[in-house]
């Protein structure tokens, strides 16, 4: 497999996907976005609200989120995004774009399309103790912690045949960098 042009960190909300995000990106170089900053007012005002976002709030989200990945890659800048991209169909969409929301797996051959971001991801993973802990703990943020609950009953974990790791929050932060960087350099 290619070298990844672009690097999904995800999990749910309070894993540490910004803190982790903008921490490889600055120790690999490579551009970092944050997917929060990119939701639509309409999807802040309904998480502030309580009311968990639907597939309807999230794909054109996820979308733009897909042009700008292709857009840096394409040009040869690489990128770290941190996103929740919690289901499968929407981590194909920020590879495949508005075609990843249409097709399922299974009917997606392997080969790819000239529109896809060649995506690593890196699954921050922990127990809702742990992260409902988290949480609690962060102040100015526009996910309440009641909304957790609803992110990990929609959580899809990667699976083969993604690109992906898997690392738990229950490590400190430089040991969760390590692992990452570490892997990396296999890739």
């Amino acid at each position: 497999m290619a070298a990844p042009g672009a690097l999904l960190v995800m999990g749910v909300s309070g894993s540490g996907k910004s803190t982790v995000g903008a921490l490889l990106a600055s120790k690999l170089g490579w551009k970092f976005y944050d997917a929060d900053d990119y939701h639509p007012e309409e999807n802040r005002v309904k998480m502030a609200r309580g009311i968990p976002l639907n597939d309807e709030d999230r794909i054109p989200w996820l979308c733009n989120l897909h042009d700008i990945l292709l857009r840096d890659v394409t040009s040869g800048q690489c990128v770290v995004l941190a996103c929740s991209a919690l289901k499968k169909m929407y981590r194909d969409i920020l590879i495949r774009g508005k075609d990843g929301a249409a097709l399922k797996s299974e009917e997606l051959g392997e080969e790819e399309k000239p529109g896809d971001v060649q995506l690593f991801v890196v699954h921050l993973s922990g127990s809702f103790e742990v992260i409902s802990g988290r949480l609690l703990q962060r102040k100015g943020h526009f996910m309440p912690p009641e909304l957790l609950q609803s992110q990990f009953e929609t959580l899809e974990p990667p699976a083969a045949p993604e690109n992906f790791i898997q690392v738990s929050v229950d490590k400190n932060l430089p040991e969760i960098i390590a692992t990452i960087m570490e892997t990396l350099k296999m890739k």
